[in-house]
């Protein structure tokens, strides 16, 4: 995954899943106690940096439990509300200051429309 496409707060939210996973594949995936993710889960992080990458709200990203967009396929979708209801209240000793700013995202407004090309895809193609 190049993280070099994501920046100010899409990345910090990909961080913030990064994480997660991390959490969750040391407690469930067979390939335990390894640094990296197993390829299942390294599969969904993946995923879930290209989503980030083309969110139609761009850096006006509201966390994923708020937004009124739905772009992750279904099974994706129930395999992400899993681990993060998993690692979510586990975040606090391992990441306590990224666990913290993810509660306060999950305050602010949602937009309600997203705005025409402000994907962070849309941008860095408008920069070319």
């Amino acid at each position: 995954m190049d993280d070099v496409l994501l920046n100010g707060r899409l990345k910090r939210e990909f961080e913030t899943i990064k994480a997660m996973v991390q959490i969750y594949c040391k407690a469930h995936c067979p390939a335990k106690g390894k640094l990296e993710a197993c390829q299942q889960c390294q599969d969904f992080l993946a995923y879930a940096h290209t989503k980030l990458d083309r969110c139609p709200y761009g850096q006006a990203k509201p966390t994923c439990n708020k937004c009124p967009v739905h772009c992750y396929k279904p099974e994706l979708k129930a395999k992400a509300r899993q681990i993060m209801v998993f690692a979510g209240p586990r975040m606090l000793l391992p990441h306590p200051i990224m666990a913290m700013r993810h509660l306060w995202a999950e305050r602010a407004p949602v937009p309600s429309k997203p705005p025409v090309a402000s994907s962070n895809r849309h941008q860095r193609l408008a920069q070319k």
